[in-house]
């Protein structure tokens, strides 16, 4: 069943009239304050300022009226301020126990009402009825501190909570709310809203990127950090995707729009990061079980108790009615309720800032416990395409010579291979001139003649004949050995030298995989790529488990082999073939640069691509885990150590006595124990 978003409380689904939608999710509240504060938090916390406003002044009257000054009437002033502080400030509780009873559930509100309605009416009892109360006494200094102290206490956890909350509302303020569409030769301003997918849109420098599109025309440098967390600016061209709410910083460029309303990134952002913060984790089911037994428990305690007392302990009426007040205000469950939900809230939103997206609290309690990480290669741990490593001369030829022949001949190529030829080329700024002829073998390789009619020649062994490359035999074995794609240069029949190539290691993966081994997890590397290249890659990073020639299936199957060994995996990747993988381990970490069925596939989302960011999202997880556990810890040590001394344990040590402060104390107490809660969960921001 599920808890009100707000407060914590159990909320049975099948009764609750209490509900609103949003971002997808149906949320339950126990009580309209609640709803309230979820839907319009600024007119909440405006409401909770007014009652303040209201109940300390008089509070402090009541005070001061009850022990220090004794005016004519003087209970009768007292009781006329009092029932103001009751019945206006307090109202919000009121309203609470009547949705409590619409919704057939008891809630905070409940033990709140029932407690200072108690102290209320016993002193009220005694001014207007003193012959039933003999004893006399009265205790509305008791009732209107209560109330006072707890709306401080809500107002301060409100004020907190907006802090923990304003990543998510910045998230929200990224979306720009006009677009500039290119209608032929005009441009028109509509909102957002009106926008459609492959429709055309520029966008100024200095503007904010409308929705996800690709640019079909302009250059740019575009501001992604508030997306990926990443810091300098990306320079952009024809062809590149951006991401709407991020920033065009250099030139005006024209988009088509590719994605709109909830299927942008931004939405989808913002998606996650409210569902995480408002999902469960698997130890918030036994706290759930206990909440929803908890105020009916109480209410029966707080009876038993001042029953018990008066009685068996032979106490005064006025007294047992206090201990009545001081068990339901002191064990109001707010603390227990916001212990999970508040460090959900803080961490997700704090991974999401630098580009870590967390689609459950789930994810975050199993990210807590990973003991074994595998990886995916291509696009993973490597760039995903392939780059020259190595160029070897032979007799008098430089570098230079052999780059730039084979540019010559590739110049004219769509292979992945012949384009990173080019690119290194360009790279050296090497002069490249297109041949006068070209001809390309698939599978073998090119023969181009240059504008002084040399004969190039660059391709693999079978387009040489034996006694051409006798001379590079050795230094072809030793390339290839290392799991590198060899091309030989040949001109005019004579080889000039060899271009190996290979998908290189990501800048961050070193790094990464020395993060991973340092918090001591046990790391595979699982790739569909042949033995030489996978093992290459592997002594770079020096990963000892490798298992290469795999298919999306193996993969699969090595992961749950390391299941039932007890062990709790990792899988990260970003390719469709790394899916079934991503969906079967325990904890499925996508690539936000990988395919969509990836993203979809995977628990966590790294969008920065960065390999880093796996460590990061692990640390995340331990340190949120922490933190819930912590708050935990303080909302059942509370509750268990202060509702025997509320119900009467201290009575035989400092004798009734104690009672003269002790509900008072219990409305301190409660107050502060929720927003010590907030504010531990907060600590996580940092």
């Amino acid at each position: 069943m599920p808890t009100d978003p707000i407060c914590g409380m159990y909320v049975d689904d099948k009764t609750s009239t209490l509900t609103i939608e949003k971002y997808g999710k149906k949320y339950y509240f126990c009580s309209n304050n609640c709803k309230l504060q979820f839907e319009r938090p600024e007119k909440e916390l405006h409401g909770l300022k007014n009652a303040l406003i209201v109940s300390w002044p008089l509070t402090i009257i009541v005070v001061i009226l009850t022990y220090i000054a004794h005016l004519p009437y003087n209970n009768y002033i007292i009781f006329i301020f009092a029932t103001i502080i009751q019945f206006y400030a307090g109202q919000r509780f009121y309203a609470g126990v009547f949705d409590a009873i619409k919704n057939k559930s008891a809630n905070m509100d409940t033990l709140i009402a029932i407690g200072t309605s108690a102290a209320w009416a016993y002193s009220t009892i005694v001014i207007f009825m003193p012959n039933i109360f003999p004893a006399g006494g009265i205790y509305f200094d008791t009732s209107t501190i209560i109330i006072s102290l707890i709306l401080t206490g809500t107002y301060m956890q409100r004020i907190t909570e907006s802090k923990a909350s304003n990543a998510v509302s910045a998230l929200i303020d990224l979306q720009p709310k006009i677009a500039h569409i290119i209608n032929g030769n005009k441009i028109e301003d509509k909102p957002i809203e009106e926008i459609k997918i492959n429709e055309f849109l520029l966008v100024r420098p200095g503007e904010k990127i409308p929705t996800d599109s690709i640019i079909t025309e302009g250059n740019s440098s575009v501001d992604e950090s508030m997306i990926t967390g990443e810091s300098m600016p990306i320079s952009k061209k024809v062809g590149d995707k951006v991401i709407g709410g991020t920033i065009n910083i250099t030139g005006s460029i024209k988009i088509k729009t590719i994605k709109i309303g909830e299927d942008t990134t931004l939405s989808q952002i913002i998606k996650i990061v409210q569902n995480a913060a408002s999902s469960k984790v698997p130890i918030q089911k036994l706290v759930d079980k206990i909440s929803s037994y908890f105020v009916p428990i109480v209410i029966l305690v707080s009876i038993f108790s001042a029953l018990l007392w008066y009685f068996v302990g032979g106490i005064a009426l006025n007294v047992a009615i206090l201990i009545f007040v001081s068990v339901l205000i002191i064990a109001c469950p707010c603390a227990l309720g916001i212990a999970t939900p508040a460090a959900l809230l803080v961490s997700s939103e704090k991974a999401a800032k630098h580009g870590i997206l967390v689609k459950s609290g789930e994810s975050l309690q199993i990210a807590s416990k990973i003991d074994t990480v595998v990886l995916d290669k291509t696009g993973t741990l490597t760039k995903g395409k392939p780059a020259v490593t190595d160029i070897i001369t032979v007799s008098n030829h430089n570098k230079k010579d052999v780059l730039k022949y084979a540019a010559i001949a590739e110049i004219n190529s769509e292979h992945i291979l012949g384009k990173a030829i080019v690119n290194e080329a360009k790279k050296e700024k090497i002069e490249i001139n297109f041949p006068k002829k070209f001809n390309y073998t698939p599978g073998r390789g090119i023969v181009a003649i240059d504008k002084n009619n040399k004969k190039i020649v660059i391709g693999n062994r079978d387009i040489f004949n034996k006694n051409e490359i006798s001379a590079v035999e050795k230094q072809l074995n030793y390339l290839e050995s290392d799991g590198k794609t060899t091309l030989i240069v040949s001109v005019d029949k004579k080889v000039v030298g060899l271009i190996a190539l290979a998908d290189t290691l990501k800048d961050d993966s070193k790094k990464a995989i020395n993060a991973l081994k340092n918090s001591n997890k046990e790391i595979w590397l699982i790739t569909g790529d042949n033995e030489k290249v996978a093992n290459f890659i592997a002594k770079q990073l020096n990963i000892k488990n490798v298992i290469a020639n795999a298919k999306p299936n193996d993969k699969m199957k090595k992961i749950e082999e390391l299941q039932k060994d007890g062990k709790l995996v990792a899988m990260v990747g970003d390719g469709v073939n790394d899916a079934p993988a991503l969906t079967k381990a325990d904890l499925g970490i996508a690539i936000g640069a990988g395919t969509d069925v990836a993203i979809q596939a995977g628990n966590i989302i790294l969008i920065k691509n960065n390999m880093n960011d796996v460590s990061i999202a692990l640390e995340i997880g331990k340190k949120t885990m922490g933190k819930i556990k912590q708050n935990l810890l303080w909302a059942f040590g509370y509750n268990i150590i202060l509702i025997p001394i509320a119900a009467g344990a201290l009575i035989p040590i400092f004798t009734v006595s104690i009672y003269n402060f002790l509900p008072i104390l219990a409305a301190l107490a409660m107050a502060f124990s929720s927003v010590t809660v907030i504010i531990n969960s907060l600590l996580l921001a940092r």
